[in-house]
């Protein structure tokens, strides 16, 4: 639902706008413009009309609810301004701070299951098994912090991951379920930074 909001925020009451989801080749099959991100279909999102499913147009707008209509119809639409991107250089924990750091904004960060998924996303195409996040544990405070100052408010730690010890971080596994393991920080992973 908060999706939903957002998007419905976003669209400024302009009315009806385009967001980036389409059925190519007819089979009915819904997917997002944006490569890597998997469509999860939710019949209360849809404005059906009194119909079981979705009906003939292959582009879909949004109002209230979603509805598919015909590709050639003109309309305000609504771009997604992507925050994180993987970058799949092996670099220690440290080394893939400093790239973060010079090239974008820092390596990411994670503070709600929304974050969380849009890491996934990104982790899913990396070439090592784990991704580091910009978290941190801290031997002379006796506690896990991020790098850019954010409260540790949400965490998603692997039944075995969470090693309390000096030189560790996090590396986000590769592929679901996409838990944090600690990770001893001089080992060489992709990474998410924050563009």
């Amino acid at each position: 639902m908060t999706d939903m909001s957002r998007l419905r925020n976003s669209t400024q009451n302009q009315g009806e706008a385009w967001i980036g989801l389409n059925n190519t080749g007819g089979n009915r099959t819904w997917h997002w413009s944006l490569p890597g991100v998997e469509y999860i279909h939710n019949d209360s999102s849809w404005n059906l009309n009194g119909r079981t499913e979705p009906g003939p147009g292959n582009c879909v707008r949004k109002r209230d609810k979603l509805v598919d209509v015909s590709c050639d119809r003109t309309m305000w639409f609504i771009c997604y301004d992507d925050k994180l991107i993987l970058i799949k250089e092996n670099k220690t924990w440290e080394e893939a701070l400093d790239y973060c750091r010079e090239s974008h904004r820092g390596l990411v960060s994670i503070t709600n299951p929304y974050q969380q998924r849009w890491a996934e996303v990104r982790a899913k195409n990396a070439s090592s098994p784990f991704v580091w996040l910009g978290l941190r544990y801290a031997c002379t405070l006796n506690l896990w912090f991020w790098v850019n100052d954010k409260l540790v408010c949400y965490e998603k730690w692997s039944s075995e991951g969470k090693t309390e010890d000096c030189g560790r971080a996090v590396g986000m596994m590769r592929g679901g379920p996409y838990e944090w393991v600690s990770q001893r920080d001089n080992k060489k992973y992709n990474f998410v930074c924050f563009k």
